[in-house]
């Protein structure tokens, strides 16, 4: 059937991607019923009902452009802050309780997959996706089902899944400091004490000062960083043997162009932090990209497909988060970490860095703010090296 815009009219294309992606961002900052919902699934239902109506394409190269060309561009944009000196010095604490926690989302994926793996296809390639989201956030997410080649329908089920579970779960994680039993289990008797000013949340996310320097400077070092990644990464490829079964999996590691990306980033932000630490606009400018990465995958949704994939991958996802919350809790009560911690560490896995530092605003847990969007940085770097390993490893099952 005809469509109301060609697959070649990239200018037309274009302009509906970025506005489906303008728009989401708006109703999320703008209204609460939006932000409830989440930029991202709004920006695919949208994008969804273009193609279904017959608006637009379900493919175009336009739409290959943004897998190829653009989600790479996002990864060292929203990496320029991963200092792991840093990280460690002003959050070492918490860094570990992450860490633990972060083992939970691996072990709640190992079990998923052995229960469900007869159940739902490739489900190997949703267990990367979902390792790199849960370990660091939705660049992790959209890097992974680009390395694996996830198809458009499976990527949109799993982003529906994921974020119904992730409404329920961060209800749970703000209901726990309440709850006696939990805090019976940490061995605490008392929460500790609110701190927040009034305005601190208006505060905090006030618009940031940023200068066409930055811009030019963040977009050209982006550029940069992928098209070293890319020489590094194919040279690997050429020189370590496909056919040697002992040699495969170092080349699936060394060979992939994402976790170049991210080592090169972490690296020049470890020992450039002045640098690369002060340039304004590149979460602003990635976390751009990544929506309009979830306008594109909308794009080839079937209604029907999703409806009948996300039951079982709501399955999937609710096992990950709730073996995360139980692998957490069990570290914390051994290493004596207070409830607030926990569910930092916690959020900062399964949500990212946004949404933990959303909590504890609203909480008014001032003093881990910070420590808190540092361990989710961290979270950026470590979720595509755990996504490949997943990925690689259970594809063999």
């Amino acid at each position: 059937m005809a469509v109301l815009i060609n697959s070649d009219n990239t200018l037309a294309l274009w302009t509906i991607i970025t506005s489906i992606a303008a728009t989401s961002i708006f109703l999320e900052q703008k209204y609460k019923w939006a932000s409830k919902i989440t930029g991202c699934v709004i920006a695919m239902v949208i994008a969804a009902l273009f193609s279904n109506f017959k608006i637009i394409p379900t493919e175009s190269k336009v739409y290959d452009d943004v897998w190829s060309f653009l989600v790479p561009l996002a990864i060292p944009l929203l990496l320029f802050k991963a200092n792991i000196k840093k990280i460690w010095k002003e959050s070492g604490r918490l860094v570990i309780l992450f860490l633990l926690s972060s083992l939970g989302t691996l072990i709640g994926v190992f079990v998923g997959f052995f229960i469900l793996k007869n159940f739902i296809p490739m489900l190997y390639k949703v267990s990367a996706m979902m390792t790199g989201s849960y370990i660091g956030g939705s660049v992790n997410f959209a890097a992974m089902s680009q390395s694996f080649n996830v198809p458009g329908e499976l990527v949109s089920a799993a982003v529906v899944s994921d974020n119904l579970i992730m409404a329920v779960y961060f209800l749970l994680l703000i209901a726990l400091p309440s709850m006696a039993f939990i805090l019976k289990f940490l061995k605490q008797k008392t929460i500790v004490k609110n701190n927040s000013e009034n305005n601190f949340s208006a505060n905090f996310w006030k618009a940031k000062e940023i200068s066409l320097k930055d811009i030019a400077l963040c977009i050209a070092a982006s550029f940069a960083i992928v098209f070293v990644s890319q020489v590094i990464a194919d040279y690997f490829n050429s020189v370590i043997p496909a056919s040697d079964i002992s040699l495969s999996f170092l080349r699936g590691m060394v060979g992939n162009k994402y976790l170049m990306i991210t080592t090169i980033t972490m690296i020049l932000a470890t020992y450039f932090p002045k640098f690369f630490g002060d340039l304004g606009g590149s979460q602003e400018i990635g976390s751009l990209i990544i929506q309009i990465f979830f306008v594109v995958i909308g794009i080839p949704a079937s209604v029907s497909l999703i409806v009948e994939k996300s039951p079982l991958l709501l399955v999937f996802c609710a096992i990950i988060v709730s073996v995360n919350l139980l692998v957490t809790l069990f570290f914390g009560r051994i290493f004596k970490y207070k409830i607030e911690e926990v569910v930092m560490a916690s959020n900062a896995n399964i949500g990212g860095p946004t949404t933990a530092a959303a909590m504890a605003i609203a909480k008014g847990w001032t003093s881990l703010i910070v420590p808190v969007m540092l361990v989710g940085c961290l979270g950026y770097v470590l979720g595509n090296y755990f996504g490949i390993f997943v990925g690689d490893f259970l594809m063999r099952f």
